[in-house]
């Protein structure tokens, strides 16, 4: 634990199927467990100029625990002053992440799912300042939601709620389509969507359907299902990847005012065999850069920019649950195409970037595993 009080102390083509495409191969990398957990969902590292700073990392818990992680030691402190939040299904805590400027503002943004009257319910986004004063008891102060999906419905799938920051400063979010299908294509709610918000979750100025006002006014993009990846390249360019029905999970590049097709168009079919049109060209609909049938259920997105992996570099990183793989999308500009697939033996949640270049992966049945070159054979 004294790496972490020292830290804290210093702070006051496209794929037809997953067979058909991609290298299913020998690992070149190993996994080292850091540490374990009961229901991880997300990290993020704290951003900092120096490495016992950057050895922090914020953990989320589906059932509404938050941790500070220090990866030199796998040692944690829980942090107090989370929301309540209403964990079932699919939901509970999602993501964290810290603000672009945390390094002066100690601001850290969460998504969770919060109840509503007689059994529904909906995500939520808010942010509170990280108070590491006391270093045995960090604190989230002062939270504040300030942004809701509508509206809050029954069930408790596909909240989606993935927070990315872009190069312009603004908040970009998914909202899943919550198992309700058409939403995904009604301006008068954000099911189904990619918003694009103020740091403060207001509607962004220049959006594509502000003069809508309302509602609409937040969106980004239209016509998704469960997008649980959702990141910038280096590039700028906004890559998000979803979850299809029976099939038809997606990587897509993220454009304004464009619509992705959900309900109206998917490469899967409906459970029990229901068929959706497929993507076409000249449908209207914006066709995914790679997709998979059967589902490998994408869980979590990170486009790779360290030096440990060169070969990853400017590459995104897929995490897949029922794929139990970690896999690489090769991009290049606005292309991507399906590269290596290495099986993990189990579901993988999310993926994320340390330093130095190092890759962690959170495991759903509870690890959190850092991945190291393999020795040259």
């Amino acid at each position: 634990m004294q790496g972490l009080l020292a830290a804290t102390m210093l702070m006051g083509c496209q794929a037809q199927t997953s067979a058909q495409s991609g290298n299913v191969g020998e690992k070149p990398f190993t996994a080292v467990e850091i540490a374990t957990f009961d229901s991880p969902w997300a990290m993020e590292f704290l951003p900092g100029s120096g490495v016992p700073l950057t050895n922090l990392a914020l953990l989320s818990e589906k059932d509404g625990k938050l941790w500070l992680v220090d990866i030199s030691d796998g040692k944690r402190l829980p942090i107090s002053g989370v929301p309540p939040v209403k964990a079932a299904g699919q939901g509970g805590l999602g993501d964290v992440m810290p603000h672009p400027d945390f390094a002066a503002n100690r601001r850290v943004y969460l998504t969770f799912v919060e109840p509503g009257p007689d059994g529904i319910s909906g995500a939520a986004l808010g942010y509170g300042t990280l108070d590491l004063a006391d270093t045995a008891a960090p604190t989230l102060r002062d939270f504040k939601i300030i942004w809701r999906q509508q509206p809050k419905v029954s069930g408790n799938g596909h909240f989606s709620h993935r927070i990315a920051f872009g190069p312009d400063g603004l908040l970009y979010l998914s909202s899943g389509d919550r198992q309700k299908m058409e939403p995904a294509q009604d301006l008068g709610g954000n099911l189904g969507k990619i918003l694009r918000l103020t740091d403060e979750g207001q509607p962004a100025p220049g959006n594509p359907w502000a003069s809508r006002g309302g509602v609409a006014a937040e969106i980004w993009s239209i016509g998704h299902r469960n997008a649980l990846g959702l990141q910038f390249a280096p590039d700028g360019r906004l890559w998000e990847h979803e979850m299809g029905p029976q099939g038809g999970d997606e990587v897509n590049l993220i454009l304004p005012g464009k619509n992705y097709g959900w309900p109206r168009a998917s490469n899967g079919s409906h459970y029990g065999g229901g068929e959706i049109p497929d993507h076409k060209t000249g449908d209207g609909y914006e066709t995914p850069k790679v997709w998979w049938t059967p589902s490998i259920s994408p869980g979590g997105l990170l486009i790779y920019s360290g030096d440990k992996f060169p070969r990853w570099k400017g590459d995104a990183l897929v995490a897949a649950l029922s794929g139990e793989a970690l896999i690489r999308i090769d991009l290049d500009g606005d292309k991507a195409v399906k590269a290596e697939q290495w099986n993990m033996g189990a579901r993988i949640r999310a993926v994320d970037q340390g330093p130095q270049g190092s890759v962690y992966l959170l495991e759903d049945g509870g690890r959190l595993l850092r991945l190291d070159p393999a020795a040259a054979r």
